[in-house]
């Protein structure tokens, strides 16, 4: 299994406040449009999209910690098994902090294509989520 973590970034929001935004799918929706996922859909606890010819890829939410974590998983369309949480811990009002830990189970064809872009990836997606929360995505 390969772990990945990200650096921690402040967003200056308050805990509960960045929880209720990264804990609904639904509100990833004008994201995903910027993203041009294809075919996108979401509820509260999951979305489908189409992506690099994957048809049909989907993520689920499969388990909460209010203010603190959120854990998210891949359906079986993702040719890979992951998992990926994010990680919330308020050291002040509106000065939450934010890390993301991705642990997925690669075979060595896509720890050769994907491995060393995972901690850019994963470090990427931190700073566009606390962009995002200022308003500068």
């Amino acid at each position: 299994m390969t772990t990945v973590e990200s650096k921690v970034v402040s967003i200056k929001r308050l805990d509960e406040d960045v929880y209720k935004v990264l804990s609904n799918f639904k509100n990833f929706t004008p994201y995903a449009e910027k993203a041009k996922l294809e075919n996108w859909q979401a509820d509260e606890d999951w979305c489908r999209f189409d992506v690099q010819g994957i048809r049909d890829a989907g993520l689920q939410i499969i388990e909460k910690e209010p203010f603190k974590t959120i854990k998210f998983g891949g359906n079986d369309k993702i040719p890979f098994e992951f998992n990926v949480w994010i990680q919330l811990k308020q050291v002040e009002p509106y000065d939450t902090r934010m890390k993301i830990t991705l642990k997925a189970n690669l075979n060595m064809m896509m720890k050769m294509l994907v491995g060393s872009k995972l901690q850019a990836g994963v470090d990427g997606l931190a700073d566009q989520i606390a962009a995002a929360f200022i308003g500068q995505v």
